[in-house]
C-alpha cells in the first residue's frame, strides 16, 4: 500500500493523527526533501525508516522502484514539503501509474494551502480554480490570465515572493481592478494576508520584499467584486 500523505504547510500541529500512523508504520518513505521530512519526524519522535528523495527531476527513475516495493506488500508512505504531493508537487505520476498497475494507494487527507488561501481571502468559494505557479515570461503570463478573464470562478495560484509585484500588475491589466488577496506563509508564525483590489496591491507590493511562500486569490469575472461598482 501506498499512503499519499498531506503534511503541514507550516504549523506542524497540523498533522492529523491519521497521517502520523502512516509515518509511523512506513518502511519506506518517498519524499521531496529527506531533510525536511526528517525534521517532521524528529518533532513527533518517529524512528527513522528508509527514506529517498523522490523529487522532480527523478520521478521517473524511482516510479518503478516505488511500484516493485508497493508490490511486496512494503508500507511506503509519499509525502512532499508541505501540503499533498500531486499538488503543484511531484507525486502525480506515481499516483497514475499506481491506478493503471493495480497497485492500491490511498490519499490520507490534511493541510492544503489552496483551501486555506481561498478562505483567508474572504472570497466567494462556490466555484474556483486552482492554476499551479503561473509562467514567467510576460506575454505568457498576460495569455495565463486572460484564459480566465470572463470566467466567474474564483483564481488561486501560487507565487515566488520575487514575482508578486509584476504579476498582480499583470493580473491588473488583463481582468482589471478585481477583489484580491495575496496570502504570506499560511498557518506560520508570520502569517500574513493583504486584502484589496488589483491596484491597490500591485502598488503596495510594488518593491516590496518578501519572505515565504506566497499564495495569490483573485476574484471572478463579477460586478460584485470589481472597483467600478464598489467606488
Amino acid at each position: 500500500m501506498i499512503h499519499v500523505v498531506a503534511t503541514p504547510i507550516g504549523n506542524l500541529s497540523d498533522l492529523s493523527p491519521r497521517a502520523l500512523e502512516a509515518f509511523k508504520s512506513a518502511t519506506l518513505i518517498a519524499c521531496e526533501d529527506t531533510r525536511r521530512t526528517w525534521a517532521l519526524l524528529t518533532h513527533f519522535s518517529i524512528p527513522r525508516p528508509e527514506m529517498i528523495s523522490y523529487r522532480q527531476g527523478n520521478e521517473d527513475r524511482l516510479e518503478a522502484k516505488l511500484l516493485e516495493e508497493a508490490a511486496k506488500g512494503r508500507e511506503i508512505v509519499l509525502c512532499s514539503d508541505g501540503g499533498y504531493p500531486g499538488i503543484s508537487d511531484p507525486g502525480y505520476r506515481l499516483m497514475r501509474a499506481c491506478a493503471m498497475n493495480g497497485i492500491a494507494y490511498e490519499v490520507i487527507p490534511g493541510p492544503s494551502a489552496v483551501d486555506v488561501a481561498l478562505l483567508m481571502s474572504a472570497l466567494p468559494t462556490s466555484s474556483f480554480t486552482f492554476r499551479g505557479f503561473p509562467p514567467r515570461g510576460p506575454g505568457a503570463l498576460r495569455n495565463w490570465f486572460a484564459e480566465d478573464k470572463d470566467k466567474e470562478h474564483t483564481l488561486i495560484f501560487y507565487e515566488s515572493p520575487f514575482r508578486v509585484g509584476q504579476t498582480l500588475k499583470a493580473a491588473l491589466e488583463i481582468l482589471g481592478d478585481r477583489m484580491a488577496a495575496v496570502c504570506i506563509e499560511l498557518t506560520k508564525l508570520h502569517e500574513r494576508v493583504e486584502r484589496g483590489f488589483l491596484a491597490d496591491l500591485a502598488a503596495k507590493f510594488d518593491s516590496a520584499k518578501i519572505k515565504g511562500e506566497v499564495a495569490i486569490v483573485i476574484a471572478g469575472s463579477n460586478p460584485k467584486f470589481s472597483r467600478s461598482q464598489n467606488v
